[in-house]
């Protein structure tokens, strides 16, 4: 991200007004690498200080996190040196990204003292750093060398010219002129980033292979000019991509507000992302082991087509038994098949055994495979009804969209997959255990020609919809055997359906399945009262009856 030197300044140049002689009420640490400071200087303010390598930065914020239920050590160590101290000062060094806040404190003895909070944004290097009067680390979030308790802080060395020393656009000239300005700018300046260097050739349409004077001076007139703006309205972030910069415009929005929107809808979309993967990952292991459960079944099954064969043998052997030395060990022996026009057939014995005992060899080995047709067949049906339900969490995880998807899922599979403690085992950032009641379940609906259409994100939606929600003259629609969302027409005048609604809502149904990219998909429809659950069945799964069908194309 370009929370570089130039946004630093800015930053900070807000914060100064609004912050300087503010008294600290509150500290909190709601993640590893975050640190909130309630602040209070006629109204309040909260500050966030983060130190995450993806996402450091330094602004006001009025998102709110959930904090552990024990602050970690560094969080109960800013409690003790801070709380109820002053803030007396608010600064940047040059361009560079380390912050300093100066505080004033009382110590146990109750007397006046000055303490420091650097703030270090330095992508995987950012820390946060507590010091006494004389830079002396007291200690830090992250126990760098640079950065050990009893050390005297030093600024991190840059060979960096700085910007704000130069005395003219010649002074600047002399550092870039014969480069690419998109390299060499970042490369000679302290706090320039690559996206400030490009919104700038962007807003002045200057082409970064030109090096001519009347560009240089341009540059240099329009940063110089940008910089003696930080701190008021006459700037503002320029958004481009994934990246950001400022850039001078008139804003309504402070930086402050407008990087914490940015950042905080970077970091749900990341939490998103993130916790999705991890219960795709759990449900994907699962999926594994189901599959390998229903080939050891199909494999059981296959032993069992020669069920028949062994009975066959046995039937044989005991009807040409009379004509058989008992007392002979053969390790085959030929017989007539009255099953085939009595046709010759060719049974394989154990010589180690005798023919008797073959016999009964052969009637146990097909009463065994007889009742393990029974089990296994039903082993499967299950198995397979197991398959379905997952292969349809997969589904529901593949199209969630936001964190309350992943919520409801998450509170599904851990009742009907695999435990919390499991989930819990395989997940860095652990989802709230809070299972949301029906009153809390918000449906998505369109409206089509007047009528509400209401749509099933998941199957603890789909069952709340289809089960609960609809009433009986209200017409429900899903693809045929293929996993998609439940739809819902309410009709609750039990009024007439044109035919392009229920097409419509057959189209719905497509575009919402596994299906939607494929053509003549066919759409089952019924009134809702025929939709019913089974008793035990799982979540999304129902069963239904007088139903027609609709194909999509």
């Amino acid at each position: 991200m370009a929370f570089d030197g130039i946004t630093t300044k800015a930053v900070i140049s807000e914060l100064q007004p609004l912050l300087i002689g503010g008294k600290i009420n509150k500290i909190f640490q709601p993640t590893k690498n975050e640190i909130t400071l309630s602040i209070y200087n006629k109204e309040n303010y909260t500050l966030l200080l983060s130190a995450n390598p993806d996402y450091c930065r330094l602004h006001l914020t009025t998102h709110t996190k959930p904090n552990p239920q024990n602050a970690p050590n560094f969080c109960m160590l800013l409690r003790k040196y801070l709380i109820g101290g002053k803030i007396i000062d608010l600064s940047t060094y040059d361009l560079e990204r380390t912050v300093q806040i100066k505080f004033e404190c009382y110590n146990e003895l109750n007397d006046l003292v000055i303490r420091k909070l650097f703030i270090q944004i330095m992508s995987r290097q950012s820390n946060i750093i507590l010091t006494n009067e004389n830079n002396i680390i007291i200690d830090s979030l992250k126990h760098f060398e640079n950065a050990l308790p009893a050390h005297p802080f030093e600024f991190a060395k840059i060979s960096k010219k700085s910007f704000l020393e130069l005395q003219s656009a010649n002074d600047f000239t002399d550092q870039i002129q014969n480069q690419d300005l998109s390299t060499a700018l970042p490369n000679a300046f302290i706090g320039f980033s690559k996206s400030f260097v490009h919104s700038v050739l962007e807003e002045l349409n200057i082409d970064s292979k030109n090096d001519s004077a009347q560009n240089f001076e341009k540059l240099y007139a329009y940063t110089n000019s940008l910089l003696s703006k930080l701190g008021t309205t006459d700037i503002s972030i320029k958004f481009m991509e994934n990246d950001y910069s400022i850039i001078q415009k008139s804003a309504t929005n402070s930086i402050n507000s407008t990087l914490d929107e940015f950042y905080y809808e970077k970091e749900q979309k990341s939490a998103f992302l993130s916790s999705r993967n991890n219960l795709l990952r759990i449900v994907s292991s699962h999926l594994k082991k189901v599959f390998k459960k229903l080939e050891n079944i199909n494999e059981k099954l296959q032993e069992c087509d020669s069920m028949d064969l062994y009975q066959k043998y046995g039937e044989l052997l005991t009807a040409n038994l009379y004509q058989i030395n008992p007392h002979e060990n053969l390790a085959e022996i030929t017989v007539k098949d009255y099953y085939n026009n009595n046709s010759p057939i060719t049974i394989p014995l154990d010589q180690k055994i005798n023919i008797h005992k073959n016999i009964e060899k052969y009637f146990k080995k097909y009463n065994k495979l007889k009742n393990a047709l029974v089990i296994v067949t039903e082993q499967k049906k299950e198995t397979q009804y197991e398959l379905d339900y997952i292969e349809s969490i997969v589904f529901s995880l593949e199209n969630a969209k936001c964190m309350e998807d992943i919520v409801d899922i998450y509170s599904e599979i851990s009742e009907n997959i695999v435990t919390k403690k499991e989930i819990f085992k395989n997940q860095k950032n652990k989802i709230s255990k809070k299972k949301p009641k029906e009153k809390e379940i918000a449906l998505q609906s369109v409206n089509i020609e007047g009528f509400t259409v209401y749509i099933g994100k998941n199957n603890v939606q789909n069952d709340y919809l289809s089960l609960k929600f609809a009433e009986k003259n209200d017409i429900w629609f899903h693809t045929q055997k293929i996993h998609g969302s439940h739809i819902l027409l309410q009709n609750p005048e039990n009024s007439d359906i044109p035919e392009s609604v229920l097409l419509a809502c057959a189209t719905l149904a497509k575009e919402n399945s596994k299906a939607k990219n494929s053509s003549n998909v066919p759409v089952d429809y019924c009134l809702a009262k025929f939709v019913k659950k089974s008793l035990g069945a799982k979540p999304g799964l129902v069963i239904y009856t007088h139903h027609k069908t609709m194909f999509v194309k």
